[in-house]
């Protein structure tokens, strides 16, 4: 067998396991060499980021080793399924930079799983049982107590009577099923003459009232696999006991069905799924999150949703670089969240213009800076890409700081404005405080201070004078406002399911997951457009929400930046 004449498909050095096993069946010359992967999402909700996980490895291995890849919408279930959610599915892979050759659905293939299922029928590996769910599970058995059922020796004809009437309709819901007749004394409880279709007089979002009978995933996935010529089937490890059933009946349709070559067989290998801190990845539970509006729907930006995380601010790139930390093993582990932040900072730190903008403001006045003077000011786009070019910031009389970048009565330590303290605008000039005005009650409203001409850009004023803190700032005359949106984390706790009796996941909801504030940012802002990224200097990271409009803009936080003084502070409380 020629192997393929690409390198990477050749070179040992960097694979993962999985990979290990796709190198070693292409150099034996399995399925005639060819690599096949698939992403098999159901449309009953919105994809998150342990999906991207999945999907960048079935998706990497199959253009590394020059393969194909589908899209196959595992859509066997029609009680939750929809076609917003196959729009929505579709639109995040593209925007992850996902391109599949093909695109297929469950459903389409319900009429050769029938087929095939009445084959089983005839040839003794099928039967039609009437226990209800509660009889099967009261007749399940243990794992040294074999499985009963009444009816696994009912005769092929009546089994296939009794199947093609479930098909039209003539049994209400859950009154018969059927099932693989494999082994009821297996260890696998899987294996235990598993469910292959159920009575669901229910219509499906494409197929309609057709159907009366639904395949199950087991009895689905597998066949799919098998009639896409998929060649490696690549699952995450809650599905490892479930490989010899898949294995079963791949088996069984090898006997029935002799399209395929004779060496053609598809491969399920399985891998640890991704656990993140800090939040939730099941569906159920995100469906309660919108549903009981925790959130603002799926794609907000809290949630680990692709959506919510485009949002928010993350990036395909960001994502991307994640997943490649993470990495793929067997093991299950928890992955903290600020590995997902970092990957958000890493990247958002190349491409993000630098801009000025004053999420909590205080008002600043220059008492020596003439009143009708307006100057430009030449800022930095950004410092990590010098064909970003520069921008011209306004500079006047009255300017907004951020509140926290002062103190009356600052610790030790605390380097940023404070009567009589000097400090440094970025790009403009120096400042000393010389007054604090306060209201009624006592709270700091306005700032007084003078400058130093001679500083002007931010320079080193010439007789040697040194400032140990630079300032970010917006001129008030040319401020313009805009909503930012605060976000943090969902939860207040890194397992959300560690609730005391009784309670359940949602009694660890962050209440402080989102804080709207009003802010002024600088004048170039006012263009921009819903999706683009920007770092507020000094403040953090920050993606304008499709709410956005010329009139209101809006900014998502993405991530924060490192703060020092945060972590002064905290040491100073211990």
């Amino acid at each position: 067998m020629k192997k393929p004449d690409n390198k990477a498909a050749t070179d040992n050095e960097g694979l993962n396991f999985i990979e290990e096993f796709v190198r070693k069946d292409i150099e034996q010359g399995k399925n005639g060499g060819k690599v096949h992967t698939r992403f098999p999402p159901e449309p009953n909700g919105f994809l998150h980021i342990g999906h991207a996980k999945a999907i960048f490895l079935s998706y990497n291995i199959a253009r590394k080793y020059k393969g194909k890849f589908n899209l196959r919408f595992d859509d066997t279930n029609p009680e939750t399924e929809d076609f917003k959610y196959v729009e929505a599915i579709k639109k995040d892979l593209k925007w992850l930079g996902i391109e599949w050759d093909e695109e297929y659905f469950a459903s389409d293939y319900f009429e050769k799983l029938y087929e095939w299922a009445e084959e089983l029928i005839r040839r003794g590996y099928a039967y039609v049982c009437e226990l209800s769910p509660e009889e099967v599970s009261k007749l399940r058995g243990t794992p040294k107590i074999p499985a009963q059922s009444p009816y696994r020796d009912r005769p092929v004809e009546e089994s296939l009577e009794l199947f093609r009437r479930m098909r039209d309709g003539e049994f209400p819901d859950n009154s018969m099923t059927l099932r693989a007749k494999i082994d009821l004394a297996s260890p696998n409880m899987h294996m235990r003459d598993p469910v292959m279709y159920r009575v669901k007089h229910k219509p499906h979002y494409r197929e309609g009232d057709k159907w009366s009978i639904y395949p199950t995933y087991d009895w689905t996935h597998g066949q799919s696999d098998y009639i896409e010529g998929i060649t490696h089937s690549l699952c995450t490890l809650e599905f490892e006991v479930h490989r010899p059933l898949y294995n079963w009946f791949i088996d069984r349709i090898k006997e029935i069905d002799k399209d395929k070559p004779a060496n053609y067989r598809p491969r399920q290998i399985e891998f640890a799924r991704l656990n993140l801190n800090y939040t939730v990845m099941s569906k159920r539970k995100l469906l309660r999150l919108v549903q009981e509006g925790y959130v603002n729907g799926w794609d907000d930006p809290r949630m680990p949703t692709i959506a919510g995380l485009r949002r928010r601010g993350f990036t395909p790139e960001a994502i991307r670089m994640f997943i490649e930390k993470v990495g793929y093993a067997k093991r299950e582990n928890v992955i903290d969240m600020g590995l997902l932040e970092w990957a958000a900072r890493e990247d958002l730190n190349k491409k993000a213009q630098r801009v000025m903008g004053v999420v909590d403001p205080l008002k600043v006045v220059i008492d020596n800076y003439p009143e009708d003077l307006t100057e430009y000011m030449d800022a930095v786009n950004n410092p990590e890409d010098e064909s970003a070019g520069t921008r011209k910031v306004p500079f006047s009389r009255i300017l907004y700081i951020e509140r926290s970048d002062f103190m009356e009565n600052p610790p030790k330590k605390f380097y940023r404005l404070a009567p009589g303290r000097e400090v440094r605008l970025r790009y403009a000039y120096w400042i000393k405080c010389t007054d604090v005005v306060k209201d009624d009650s006592g709270n700091i409203i306005e700032i007084h201070a003078t400058y130093d001409p001679e500083t002007r850009g931010g320079n080193n004023p010439p007789d040697g004078r040194k400032v140990k803190a630079t300032l970010h700032w917006v001129s008030a005359a040319h401020a313009v406002e805009a909503e930012v949106r605060l976000y943090d984390r969902l939860f207040i706790k890194p397992d959300p399911d560690d609730v005391p009796e009784g309670q359940d996941f949602t009694a660890n909801i962050n209440p402080n997951s989102l804080v709207v504030k009003k802010a002024y940012v600088e004048p170039s802002l006012q263009e921009a457009m819903p999706g683009d990224h920007f770092q507020f200097e000094r403040v953090g990271y920050f993606c304008v929400d499709p709410d956005s409009t010329k009139e209101k803009l809006v900014f998502n936080r993405t991530v924060t930046l490192k703060d020092e003084w945060a972590k002064i502070a905290k040491q100073i409380r211990k």
